[in-house]
Parts: C-alpha cells; sequence; structure tokens
C-alpha cells in the first residue's frame, strides 16, 4: 500500500544505465531502529510508516512502492585533495529512492553503510555506529543554522562488529539513510569528461537543468554555462554558510561537492572552539588543505574542474566568465547570511562586509568562538567599544524566543560530540543525544526561517 501524500518519481532511471550500478544491500545480521527523522519524512509523504515498515525499507531496503526496482551504485570521478582519482564511485552507498515533496521538489533517499557495491575496492562497505550518530548531529546542527545541508532520514544499528584505524574497536554498525535534493557530484561530470562521453554529458546537463533548476542566467547561454553559472552562485553560497556557521566539512573532495549546493556527506567534520583561519578538521589533512580559512578558495577551485569537465562540450570563455564571478557572489552572500545569524537588517554589501570584519576582529581578540559570540551579540545586543560602534547604523531584527535569555549558546564542539557518544558507547543510553537534538532544534526555532539558498529557482519550486 501507498503511504498517503507519498509521490515516488524515480526520473534516474533515465540516466541509469551509465551513471549508476544496480547493486543489492547487506544483508545485516541485526536491524535495531534509532533515529527516524519524522520531520525530514513529512515532507515526503512517509511519516505514516509504523516502524517494521521503517526498517523493512531503510534497514531491509524492500523497494518503495513506484520506486527504484533496485538499488543503483553512483559511478563518478573525483580529486581527492586535489589530486585526481578515477577509482571513485559509491562505495557503501547507494541511491534508494526518488520522489517528490509537497512544494513538487525531486528528493533523493541515499545510502551510507549499506554493504559493498563494484566500487567498495578494499573497503567493507560498511558504517560505524558513532560515524551515524555524528552525521545526525551535524546535519541537525547545520539545519539549525541555516545551512543547506542534507538531512539524516535514518539510522538503524545493524549488529556487526567493525574494526577501523581512527576508533577504538571492534564497534559497533549501522546503516543510514539521508535525504537530499540530488547526488549529482562534480565529480559525475569528471568521470564523463574522462570518457570522452559527449552524449551522456549532455543528457547529464539536461537532467540536471530539469531537475534542479535555478536562474535563467546570461543571455543566450548554452545549457553547460547556465549549469555552470547555477553551481558557482550555490557553492559560493554554501562556502558563506559554513563561514557564517563557524563549521570544518573537512573534505572538500570534488567528490563531495553537490551540484545542488547542498553540504553532505559528513566525516572528520568540526565547529570552531575559537575564530581560526587556521582551524584543520581532518586529522590526515596535514597541509591545512581543507582547514576553515580556505574553504571558499577550495569550493572555488572545485567548480574550475566542473568547468574543465564542461569544456566537452562547450567553448571556454562564457564557462571562464561564469566561474569569475565566485569571488563577488561569495561576498554577498557572506554579507546577508552574517546579518541573518547576527539577527540585523543588511545595509548593503559594503556596509555589511565592514562589519563582517569588525566582529572578525572582536573574536580574534577575545577568543570567543562564533556560537557565543553571535548568541552573545544578537541583533546587536551587549556590544561595546569597536563592535558598538559598528552595529549602531544597523537595525536589530529581535525575537522573543526564550531561547535568547538562556546563559550560553547552544554548541557542537567535539568535546560535546564525544560526551554525547560516550553515553551510548559505555551505557547504550541515547538520552544525552535526543537531548541534544531537542536542543538544537530549539536554537533553530530560535533563529527563524533560513535564507533561501542561490542558484535556485527563486519561485522555489526547484
Amino acid at each position: 500500500m501507498q503511504p498517503h501524500g507519498y509521490q515516488p518519481d524515480p526520473q534516474i532511471l533515465t540516466l541509469a544505465q551509465w551513471l549508476g550500478d544496480p547493486v543489492a544491500a547487506a544483508d545485516f545480521p541485526a536491524t535495531t531502529l534509532r533515529w527516524r527523522n519524522d520531520r525530514a519524512a513529512a515532507e515526503v509523504g512517509l511519516d505514516t510508516l509504523d516502524d517494521a515498515q521503517w526498517i523493512a525499507h531503510f534497514g531491509r531496503f524492500a523497494p518503495l512502492p513506484g520506486n527504484l526496482p533496485q538499488p543503483l551504485a553512483l559511478r563518478y570521478h573525483g580529486h581527492q585533495f586535489q589530486v585526481y582519482n578515477p577509482e571513485l564511485g559509491d562505495g557503501r552507498g547507494f541511491l534508494f529512492a526518488q520522489m517528490r515533496d509537497h512544494a513538487g521538489r525531486l528528493l533523493d533517499l541515499g545510502t551510507k553503510g549499506s554493504g559493498q557495491t563494484p566500487w567498495s575496492r578494499q573497503g567493507d562497505g560498511r558504517l560505524t555506529l558513532k560515524g551515524a550518530v555524528r552525521e545526525v548531529l551535524a546535519t541537525e546542527m547545520l539545519e539549525a543554522l541555516g545551512v543547506n545541508t542534507s538531512r539524516t532520514f535514518s539510522v538503524i544499528e545493524t549488529g556487526e562488529a567493525l574494526w577501523r584505524g581512527d576508533e577504538p574497536s571492534p564497534t559497533r554498525s549501522a546503516v543510514m539513510v539521508r535525504l537530499s535534493h540530488g547526488h549529482i557530484r562534480i565529480g559525475t561530470f569528471q568521470r564523463l569528461l574522462a570518457l570522452d562521453a559527449s552524449a551522456e554529458m549532455h543528457a547529464l546537463l539536461d537532467y540536471c537543468l530539469a531537475t534542479f533548476p535555478g536562474p535563467a542566467g546570461s543571455a543566450g547561454a548554452s545549457p553547460a554555462t547556465r549549469l555552470l553559472e547555477q553551481v558557482v552562485a550555490r557553492l559560493a553560497d554554501l562556502a558563506a554558510q559554513w563561514m557564517v556557521a563557524g563549521f570544518v566539512h573537512g573534505v572538500l573532495n570534488t567528490d563531495n561537492m553537490n551540484i545542488t549546493g547542498e553540504s553532505f556527506d559528513y566525516g572528520p567534520w568540526r565547529w570552531l572552539p575559537r575564530w581560526d583561519s587556521q582551524f584543520t578538521a581532518a586529522y590526515f589533512d596535514h597541509q591545512g588543505l581543507y582547514a576553515f580559512g580556505r574553504q571558499p578558495q577550495t569550493l572555488h577551485w572545485n567548480c574550475g574542474q566542473l568547468a574543465v569537465a564542461l569544456r566537452l562540450v562547450e567553448d571556454a570563455p562564457p564557462l571562464i566568465a561564469a566561474l569569475g564571478r565566485f569571488p563577488e557572489l561569495y561576498r554577498a552572500a557572506m554579507a546577508r547570511r552574517w546579518c541573518w545569524r547576527l539577527g540585523v537588517t543588511p545595509r548593503g554589501v559594503e556596509a555589511d562586509s565592514a562589519l563582517i570584519a569588525v566582529c572578525e576582529k572582536t573574536m580574534v581578540e577575545t577568543g570567543q568562538g562564533p556560537d557565543a559570540f553571535f548568541f552573545a551579540h544578537r541583533g546587536g545586543r551587549g556590544a561595546t567599544g569597536a563592535l558598538a560602534e559598528a552595529l549602531a547604523p544597523f537595525q536589530a531584527v529581535l525575537s522573543d524566543h526564550p531561547y535568547w535569555a538562556d546563559s550560553q549558546a547552544q554548541t557542537l564542539l567535539i568535546d560535546d560530540v564525544e560526551a554525547i557518544w560516550a553515553q551510548i558507547a559505555e551505557h547504550d543510553d541515547w538520552t544525552a543525544f535526543y537531548g541534544a537534538i531537542a536542543a538544537i532544534r530549539r536554537m533553530g526555532q530560535a533563529h527563524g526561517p533560513a535564507l533561501p539558498p542561490a542558484g535556485h529557482d527563486p519561485s522555489g519550486h526547484d
């Protein structure tokens, strides 16, 4: 029986012959439901599933009605730490289903930890329970801070003992499902360039422009130029979203860059304990390539790799022009998103940028982290000295939500995460986990509706 409000629409099947490989999920020894995101499920008509049905679909991967008959492990290449790697693809995940939300947007359900695929190489295709817990926390916090992110839809513990070199082993395992607007990566286009597959490139462009529509762009622009213009706007905005959130993704490879502009695929992420452009999340990022302050530069570089791939079907000049807009788009996105989090009305990019500089200087001088800073000075409150002077021309956007009367800001620093995990690992106590999610969502309510992401159809029906 099809759930009420559920609208299956597996558009990806038009590309499936060359975009992915049909696969089967692993047969897990156990399926213990740990997290179901009913808020997200309600948007796609799946919140009415009972727990047994939920586990059947998202732990055993019985096909959803009218959807993909078999999951697809997607194929792609990518630059990993700016070194090209053609041996990539979904190695421990797959695209499970596509459906429309209540606004008519096409959304994907993709997995992590669902078993081996043709692209697993030497990996076991599994996910640690700790990794799944961390992804729930990251996506909830990012959503609350107005970041365009995938949402963790489901986590089911699978009863296998995993061995990992970066955490105490054996450790518990899980399979996770995420809800996203799409799973087409920059690396998807790079693979087609490497294969000299121009017909498939044209088909992928048509799919992306139809599925993730954005502004019309430059007059007379080709499909390749239109898409690049949209992706540049989206990733410039995403870079600003991360910076304003004080978030360090950690692994900004081109196979982790979604052309929808969504933040996704969370591994060694961190939130800043203090404002530090050199702060690095991944212990293996020895050169600080993906440090906090280098995220905008890296996303610009990644857009450049998309432009290179699109040279298969387009001349260079319009692509270069589209790529060249990244700095101005990033600056504008920083201005509007900084003012949103600070709770003041924007006054124009120049004035807003000057305010950002004073705020950054204040954080550096005081050692205050961004969470504490934005909380303390929301709507211009509590400011003194140069900060008070910089804020004086700005109009406060006040909120009477009780969160702003709390004694301190909600945070998700590494110590917070480790304390939550310790209760699960040592006592199987999920109280702190669910308590953190409730607190994060309360903070999100206090911030109010997120700003719309750039590079999408302004009507919102994308």
